[in-house]
Parts: C-alpha cells; sequence; structure tokens
C-alpha cells in the first residue's frame, strides 16, 4: 500500500525491534556460552538494520505524498512499534499524583490530629473528612485550571503564528527553515521542506506552531479529564488513613492508619513505575519512605499541640 519506501521502513523499524529484544535477552541471560550466540546474532541485525538504512537514505527522493496516507502509515507504524509496550494514558498521570497528595495530605492530618486529642476518632473523622474534601476540590479545580489555561496560551500562541504567516510569510518561512537547520538539516533540505509546508498556509501555520511552542493541539490535556481524574484520585487516596477510625479509636486506630496508609504510600509509589522508567519496588519504597517521615513529623507536632492546648 505505502510503496518501497514504506516497505524498506517497516523492515528497519522490525530489526530495530529485534535488536531491542535480543539486547534485552543478553542482560537476562546467566549463561556464557548463550550470552556469546546473542551477541553475534545481535551483530548480524545490527548490520541489517544500517543496511536497510543505507538504502532508505540512498533513494532519491519522491514526490510528496497525500497527507491523509502519511498519517495512515504514520499511524500503522506507530501501532506496530508500541504493540506489547505498557503505555500509560493521559490521565494516569493526573491520577497517581492526585492519591499521592490526597493520601500525604490527609495522613499528615490524621496523624497530627491523632498525636493532639490521643487518637479520638470523632475528632480524626471530622478533620480527615472535611480535609479530604477540600483536598479533592482543591485537586479536581487546580487540574482544571491547569489544562485549560495551557489550551487557552496554546491557543493564543497559534493565533499569533497564524498572524504571522498572514501577514509576514516570508519572514516566517526563513523561522522554520533556520529551526530546521539547527536541528540538523542542511539550508537546502531545510528550504526544500519548507517549500512544501508552504503550499498550504494551514500546513506552515501548524509546522510554526509545532517547532514554536513545542506541543500540539491533540497533546493538550482534556480540562475535565483532568480534573475528575485529579478530584477523584485525591478523594480516594485522602481515604484511606481515615478508614480504620471508623471503626476503631485511640492508638490502635492510630498504629492501624500507618500501616495501612505506609503499605497505600508504596502501592502508589510502585504504580508510579507504569509512567516513568524506574524499577517499582524502589519508586514504591521511596514513597513509603517520604510517608513515613511525613506520618511521625506531624505525629510529633499533633502531641506537642495537645499538650500546649491541654496545658
Amino acid at each position: 500500500m505505502g510503496g518501497l519506501d514504506l516497505a524498506l521502513r517497516r523492515l528497519e523499524l522490525d530489526e530495530s525491534r529485534d535488536i531491542a529484544r535480543y539486547g534485552k535477552q543478553i542482560r537476562e541471560m546467566d549463561d556464557d556460552r548463550s550470552t556469546e550466540i546473542l551477541t553475534e546474532v545481535l551483530a548480524d541485525e545490527a548490520d541489517h538494520y544500517q543496511t536497510l538504512g543505507g538504502l532508505i537514505r540512498s533513494r532519491p527522493p519522491t514526490a510528496a505524498s497525500d497527507p491523509a496516507e502519511a498519517q495512515h502509515a504514520l499511524d500503522e507504524l506507530v501501532a506496530a512499534r508500541d504493540k506489547g509496550q505498557p503505555h500509560a494514558a493521559s490521565w494516569i498521570g493526573d491520577a497517581i499524583y492526585g492519591v499521592n497528595d490526597g493520601l500525604g495530605a490527609i495522613f499528615g492530618i490524621v496523624s497530627g490530629v491523632s498525636g493532639a486529642t490521643v487518637g479520638n476518632s470523632r475528632f480524626v473523622l471530622i478533620a480527615g473528612l472535611a480535609g479530604m474534601v477540600a483536598s479533592a476540590l482543591s485537586m479536581g479545580s487546580g487540574a482544571y485550571l491547569a489544562a485549560k489555561s495551557e489550551r487557552e496560551i496554546y491557543e493564543a500562541e497559534f493565533a499569533r503564528e497564524r498572524d504571522a504567516v498572514e501577514f509576514n510569510e516570508a519572514e516566517a518561512r526563513e523561522l522554520l527553515s533556520l529551526t530546521y537547520q539547527v536541528r540538523g538539516l542542511s539550508a537546502e533540505d531545510a528550504d526544500r521542506v519548507v517549500g512544501h509546508l508552504s503550499q498550504r498556509k494551514d500546513q506552515l501555520v501548524a509546522a510554526l506552531a509545532r517547532e514554536r511552542l513545542n506541543m500540539t493541539a491533540e497533546g493538550l490535556p482534556k480540562p475535565w479529564v483532568s480534573a475528575w481524574s485529579g478530584a477523584l484520585s485525591t478523594a480516594i487516596g485522602a481515604f484511606i488513613p481515615v478508614m480504620p477510625f471508623f471503626f476503631m479509636s485511640g492508638l490502635p486506630a492510630v498504629i492501624v492508619a500507618a500501616v495501612v496508609s505506609l503499605i497505600a504510600h508504596f502501592a502508589v509509589g510502585a504504580a508510579k513505575s507504569l509512567i516513568t522508567i524506574r524499577s517499582w519496588w524502589s519508586s514504591g519504597l521511596e514513597m513509603t519512605f517520604v510517608g513515613a517521615i511525613e506520618g511521625a513529623v506531624t505525629y510529633v507536632i499533633g502531641l506537642g499541640i495537645g499538650r500546649v492546648a491541654g496545658a
């Protein structure tokens, strides 16, 4: 469907995936003989990859393809490349941040009030639930306003780029050409690319906006999605330290709340590995350590406040 160029690029992509797989196997192998064989295979795959790259780059440039066909080919290649790889949805980051914020903030409140009231469940529940609602509303509204502001800033800057193309297209083309040259293209190639883009003003404006703003409209967060994911996740995280005080009171409730909260901290930290390159246990232990320090500090402060108030 895409012709020889697309076929060669697909083969090149397959070789790159094979190289990654063999490299991963080498890192996991303990057997020297197996590692030796895989190293030889990996070298062959690297040769294939370089050969295909040479074939692609030595071919003469072809006429510009239809944007719809190019988008279809791009979607296919991206889907093939990402197949089997874990990718977090755009709202996952907001959700993890919300759980972390709610858990940390309300764990601190619960610890502090428990220290001040010696684990009086009535006061802890009032403070914890009020803090949960306040944190959820604050996180949700903050996420909504942040995403909306980001979108408004992008739209305003996009309008400025559109006006720049409308009133001084030559300068806009020169700016885009120089940007591509900074990225490594020769002046001739950069001018050729800009010339193709300039055949349609909307393409030129989109390219300028993408290079100048380092973002696209598709990559902008959706305000309501950010708001709901942030608010709900914060409420869920905030409710965890409060739960034991529905059924217990005093020091046992404080201990159970601390244990449950630290387990939740570890789980949230481990979940962060979905969108980071860190190992799940390292991220989980880091979050647990931070949560333990936060809880201990606020509990001690609460004890001091309770004694001062009692005096």
